[in-house]
């Protein structure tokens, strides 16, 4: 791999950028921006050089199985194993036909974004440009062929166009302090798909449902118009408002019932007056105890258990699984482990799907901890020679790990079990609606969800309750 670090390849760029930025009479301009400019398709492109960690040369990249086309495995950055994304496939740029020629190199970024490594491949790249933050214009669709939220903005340099891209945007990091907090957040889901939606009268049974039961709880009674206060009401909305704003969570009938519990001893916790969420942390701590057990973890034996007795007897030879919000892929290694062990002779398929990019892309690759391995997890797992527990290969091969939005419905067969905890109560009104809806198109007669500890699929949506052991499920409405 010919590779040089940013510092070192682009040394003598930065000092034309910053002779660009003298004006006529000599004096400096303000350079507040700097980019790295590259090519795709015959088109200029910048990224925040904030982000750019390297620039390199690149090829025979390990391939992983089970992984969308535009990514194209994962190389070995010095000790480091990141993936690699070809960006020109991820926008659906054409792309020359790979050959298999081992000498033949890729132009790479090498982009951090926190603490997130990964390599993605354009047709070349340029130099470092440095501009004023003030010229840059706000994105437009007729500047680029990729989704205009990708875009963060359009600058002119040296007598050319060039698309900014929003690095942070297109992989969906959740970084910070986010991922400090005890309270695990899954992504929210924002890459369109070309699939058409639900019926529209499934769709619209479900919104029936969570609209009246919505306008039935926001109408009080007569005695608590008389006894509560009016900036109770008041906080409680500012509340709604900030959970949204903050953390992308959607009140609805789906959460109502936590959410106002959650409010009355939120204010007990703060005292009078100073219920308002503040901040992003706020927020977060508001929320700590909506998430269910184990989420963004390894499971505990006790959880994986109550997983175990809720599973239908089912004989099929094949057993379909659609798991939404994956994340970085805890959850479905450990859901197709107990899975494995319910159905022995059944071939599994579970689609793990999420718009975390990095997750994803990770998620193949993942290792098990020493303290997971030596528990329950232990005979689905197999020992590497650098001494790290992975999966064994039958568990590997039974996920389908996807880069998609479950609110754009996709060409999934018949879903045996749906698992989608604290997925939806991450999204807005009418995308709940469309998921559920997709839950009903999708499932089985015989066949199960189950959402969140915190979640209620509503009256009306075709599914019926049912509490097994520990946890709740939903079969559909015979």
């Amino acid at each position: 791999m010919e590779e040089k670090t940013i510092q070192d390849r682009l040394k003598n760029a930065f000092a034309v950028a910053e002779a660009a930025a003298v004006n006529t009479r000599g004096s400096l301009s303000v350079v507040d921006f700097r980019m790295v400019s590259f090519s795709l398709s015959g088109k200029d492109y910048g990224v925040d050089i904030m982000h750019v960690r390297e620039i390199a040369k690149a090829g025979q990249f390990t391939y992983v199985p089970n992984t969308l086309p535009f990514v194209l495995g994962v190389y070995n950055l010095r000790g480091d194993i990141i993936p690699i994304i070809d960006l020109r496939l991820f926008f659906n740029i054409p792309v020359p036909e790979r050959t298999d020629k081992k000498d033949k190199l890729e132009s790479l970024l090498i982009l951090s974004v926190g603490e997130q490594t990964f390599g993605v491949v354009v047709d070349k790249i340029d130099k470092v440009l440095g501009v004023q933050k003030s010229k840059i214009q706000p994105p437009h669709p007729l500047f680029g062929d990729i989704n205009i939220k990708y875009i963060s903005g359009i600058v002119e340099a040296e007598k050319r166009l060039y698309i900014l891209l929003d690095v942070a945007r297109i992989f969906n990091s959740r970084v910070g302090e986010e991922e400090k907090d005890r309270a695990y957040t899954k992504p929210v889901f924002d890459l369109p798909t070309s699939a058409a939606v639900p019926q529209a009268s499934a769709r619209q049974t479900v919104a029936d449902a969570m609209n009246a039961r919505a306008a039935a709880a926001a109408k009080p009674s007569a005695s608590q118009r008389q006894s509560a206060p009016d900036t109770s009401a008041q906080d409680l909305k500012f509340i709604i408002e900030s959970l949204k704003t903050y953390r992308k969570f959607t009140t609805t009938p789906l959460n109502e019932q936590w959410v106002n519990a959650r409010f009355d001893s939120w204010k007990e916790e703060r005292g009078k007056g100073k219920s308002q969420l503040q901040n992003e942390n706020d927020a977060a701590l508001f929320l700590s105890s909506f998430w269910s057990p184990c989420t963004g973890a390894w499971w505990t034996k006790a959880y994986a258990d109550a997983v175990y007795k809720v599973l239908p007897e089912n004989t099929a030879k094949q057993i379909c699984v659609w798991n939404p919000g994956c994340g970085k892929g805890t959850e479905s290694y450990s859901l197709a482990c107990v899975l494995r062990k319910k159905y022995p002779a059944a071939k599994l398929r579970i689609y793990a799907q999420d718009t975390d990019l990095l997750s994803v892309s990770n998620a193949p690759l993942m290792s098990v901890p020493d303290a997971a391995a030596a528990d329950w997890y232990a005979p689905f797992l197999s020992k590497k020679a650098n001494g790290e527990y992975t999966f064994t290969q039958d568990v590997k091969d039974s996920i389908m790990f996807e880069y998609h939005d479950c609110q754009h419905t996709n060409q999934l067969p018949a879903i045996d079990i749906v698992f989608a905890r604290d997925v939806l109560s991450l999204l807005p009104q009418n995308g709940q609606e469309a998921v559920i809806a997709d839950f009903d198109e999708k499932l089985k007669a015989n066949g199960i969800v189950i959402v969140g500890e915190n979640e209620t699929l509503p009256a009306g949506s075709g599914f019926v309750e049912k509490t097994i052991g520990a946890l709740k499920v939903y079969t559909k409405n015979k």
